[in-house]
């Protein structure tokens, strides 16, 4: 079975964002942005899995446009836990953003393709 880059990358970073929810509500840190972190950083990788599977070209850009929101939501949260001092994102930062990129490049290459036909 081929390897699928973005599939690893966005299960890799949900395990990551899981461990960073739990962690930050161990330390009774702020249990609304954990809350909401978990949510749109493990949604990523749910909403490209589900991209994998569309029934049409239509289906799959729709998925992979949530997953690329959702990214940028889980980015919003790691910016604000770092700005707020709560917890040092920077690490994450990397990941977030290389997944944008790939998802990025992958929108504007499937939209240019849909057009052509």
């Amino acid at each position: 079975m081929k390897q699928n880059v973005l599939l690893d990358k966005t299960f890799a970073f949900s395990v990551e964002i899981v461990k960073l929810a739990r962690k930050l509500q161990i330390e009774k840190r702020d249990n609304v942005i954990s809350r909401q972190l978990l949510k749109s950083g493990t949604s990523i990788g749910a909403n490209v899995e589900e991209a994998m599977a569309g029934h049409s070209s239509a289906d799959f850009l729709s998925k992979i446009t949530i997953a690329h929101k959702e990214a940028r939501e889980t980015k919003y949260w790691l910016r604000l836990l770092s700005a707020s001092e709560l917890h040092d994102c920077s690490s994450y930062m990397g990941n977030i953003d290389e997944i944008l990129k790939i998802i990025s490049a992958i929108i504007i290459t499937t939209k240019k393709n849909t057009t052509k036909c």
